[in-house]
């Protein structure tokens, strides 16, 4: 009986499964994860050990047609919506979690949870670790967090740090944070939308 009762709910949790999935695919900017582990290594199994864990979590603007970044004086400023700084996504402020400290050129992000955003010239980022947390959502009450960028101060700076920018031939339709050319000891964090690569290379903190 139990097994007939399970059957006859099951079109009824899938047909919800499926709602959710189908919500999550219509959000004007669906959420994203980038993730990757360094410091560890491989045993005689074959089995990764050691590993700590760096993980991105942002919102994923779309461009739908719209020639996102400009140039010039307006380089950059049409998505920020009067924000000082870009959220380096869309929606909830991006996250970083680290597990591990990291460094960027001669400068430590201690491991840690930050707010990300990035000040934007034409080929040249600044990007910015903060302290700020992040707000679920606009109205929430909560002076130690942002919604996005909006009200960002540089007070709680944890670290600023340059990302080379180029023009590639591809377009990125969605916004992508990614994790590139990584090795055991560290990598680049890339961020791709329409035709701009933004780049920075960390290391292992020894």
């Amino acid at each position: 009986m139990k097994t007939v009762r399970i059957l006859a709910l099951l079109p009824l949790t899938l047909a919800f499964a499926n709602t959710l999935d189908a919500q999550q695919r219509r959000a004007a900017s669906p959420r994203g994860e980038a993730a990757t582990q360094i410091g560890g290594t491989f045993n005689e199994q074959g089995r990764y050990q050691g590993g700590s864990w760096i993980v991105v979590t942002y919102g994923r603007p779309i461009k739908r047609g719209r020639d996102v970044f400009g140039s010039g004086a307006d380089y950059g400023r049409n998505f920020l919506r009067g924000a000082p700084v870009w959220r380096l996504g869309a929606d909830k402020s991006t996250r970083l979690m680290t597990e591990v400290d990291l460094m960027f050129g001669d400068q430590r992000l201690p491991a840690g949870e930050y707010s990300m955003f990035a000040e934007l010239t034409e080929g040249e980022w600044t990007l910015i670790f903060s302290n700020w947390g992040a707000k679920d959502g606009f109205r929430e009450d909560n002076p130690d967090a942002l919604w996005g960028a909006y009200e960002y101060t540089p007070d709680r700076d944890v670290l600023r740090t340059s990302m080379s920018v180029t023009t590639s031939d591809m377009s990125s339709d969605q916004m992508v944070i990614l994790f590139t050319d990584v090795t055991a000891d560290g990598g680049t964090l890339t961020v791709w939308w329409d035709d701009q690569v933004a780049s920075t290379p960390f290391s292992l903190a020894r």
